[in-house]
């Protein structure tokens, strides 16, 4: 197959923010490397991580200027050396730098095949948002059927597949999103829905229920303390995955007298490297809800590659509901 030389991407020219992401229609075509496999990109996944390595927040992000995008799905084009497959020609969804453009290239080994029947943009979420909801629920949070979980932007692509999987777990399910996208959270299930942005969260969290047997915390800042408080005194758990309101101190002390509660941090991405038996469990689990059914195809919000920086805004300013996909 004849590729081009050149190609359109987005390109993050500073660490000032989304506003600082530019269209370039001459970026090169990366060639495939050992193990690796090209993608020709028809949707790319739009993520809260994008933002922090725009605004320099990301530890060891990369360095203005930089190809923007790590997650996206489409046709594989070209092998790299020592790859038999996935073969040319086929869909795929998978994380690589650069997902923000025309082209892209994949580990070959972490390329999941798109789920028959399903376009390229349904598939994305399936290598990140559901994996981080089911590693935040089961290996790491532990999640029994009966137990009360919390989850905070519930209303977000990770949020939304915490409700269905934790739903699909046997879990009471009290979730937290702005009032006017109460009606999105509680169509996926969730039991109850409080304002993310009320007040004292904690005390109607432990009203509701007598307190979260699992927290899955992502909102960061203020919310930080509410989440540890809401958690069931020495057995509730807060899995943190996001700080998309900003830094939150935890001390030795708060630990020992504010809060006894089980906290534990998780990166999609460190789990894959630091823990891959893990990893493989929760990718299986994601096979397996799609087969089963309970994890249907996407329904992402699309913007044009060149409306990059409008999507990386529209999430920063909470606008958006669900997955955002550029298409180049």
């Amino acid at each position: 197959m004849s590729l081009p030389a050149t190609m359109r991407a987005l390109l993050q020219t500073s660490l000032d923010g989304p506003q600082d992401l530019h269209l370039v229609a001459d970026a090169p075509v990366p060639a495939p490397g050992r193990g690796e496999v090209l993608i020709r990109v028809a949707a790319a996944g739009v993520n809260f991580a994008d933002l922090s390595k725009a605004r320099g927040t990301f530890r060891d992000g990369p360095r203005p200027p930089y190809a923007a995008g790590f997650e996206a799905a489409g046709e594989v084009v070209a092998l790299g050396e020592a790859v038999t497959g996935p073969p040319p020609g086929t869909c795929v969804a998978g994380v690589g730098a650069g997902a923000f453009a025309e082209y892209m290239v994949l580990p070959a080994a972490a390329a999941l095949p798109v789920p028959a029947g399903w376009s390229a943009g349904q598939a994305l979420g399936l290598v990140v948002n559901w994996p981080t909801a089911i590693a935040a629920l089961k290996p790491l949070g532990r999640v029994a059927a009966g137990e009360t979980v919390l989850v905070h932007a519930a209303a977000g692509a990770t949020g939304q597949a915490a409700v269905i999987v934790a739903k699909h777990l046997g879990a009471t399910v009290v979730a937290t999103a702005s009032p006017g996208k109460h009606e999105t959270v509680l169509a996926l299930g969730a039991d109850h829905v409080l304002d993310s942005r009320a007040g004292d969260l904690a005390a109607e969290v432990r009203r509701l229920t007598g307190g979260a047997d699992l927290v899955l915390e992502s909102a960061g800042g203020a919310t930080f303390a509410a989440s540890l408080a809401a958690a069931k005194p020495v057995i509730g758990r807060v899995v943190v995955y996001g700080l998309a309101g900003g830094e939150a101190v935890l001390t030795n002390w708060d630990l020992v007298y504010r809060y006894p509660v089980h906290v534990i941090g998780l990166n999609i991405g460190t789990l894959s490297q630091a823990a891959p038996r893990i990893f493989a469990e929760v990718v299986d689990e994601v096979v397996t809800l799609v087969e089963s059914g309970v994890l249907t195809p996407g329904r992402p919000t699309t913007y044009a590659l060149a409306d990059g920086p409008d999507a990386l805004a529209d999430l920063e300013a909470r606008a958006t509901v669900g997955k955002l996909a550029l298409v180049p």
